[in-house]
């Protein structure tokens, strides 16, 4: 692995575990009204689109951060719909 990635790696890292308490917390308390779903959708389609990017330029630093991040937006779309109904 070359110093660039090195960087993406730990970029990577930081940038998607910060998502990760906001997941938690949503999940414990069912509590949505702090998120906007317009705001999640595009940011879900955007993580997508980086993911796709990561892929065809053959970067393993962006493709794991926005393989685990478009995971945490789908749960966190999903938690807003589930919840937002109750």
């Amino acid at each position: 692995m070359n110093y660039t990635e090195t960087i993406g790696f730990v970029a990577a890292i930081l940038t998607t575990a910060a998502f990760l308490p906001q997941v938690f917390k949503t999940w414990k308390t069912k509590d949505v009204t702090g998120l906007s779903l317009p705001m999640l959708l595009m940011f879900f389609a955007g993580i997508v689109a980086w993911l796709i990017y990561g892929v065809l330029k053959d970067s393993p630093s962006m493709i794991f951060a926005n393989s685990i991040t478009v995971v945490s937006a789908f749960l966190l779309m999903y938690f807003k719909i589930k919840y937002s109904k109750k």
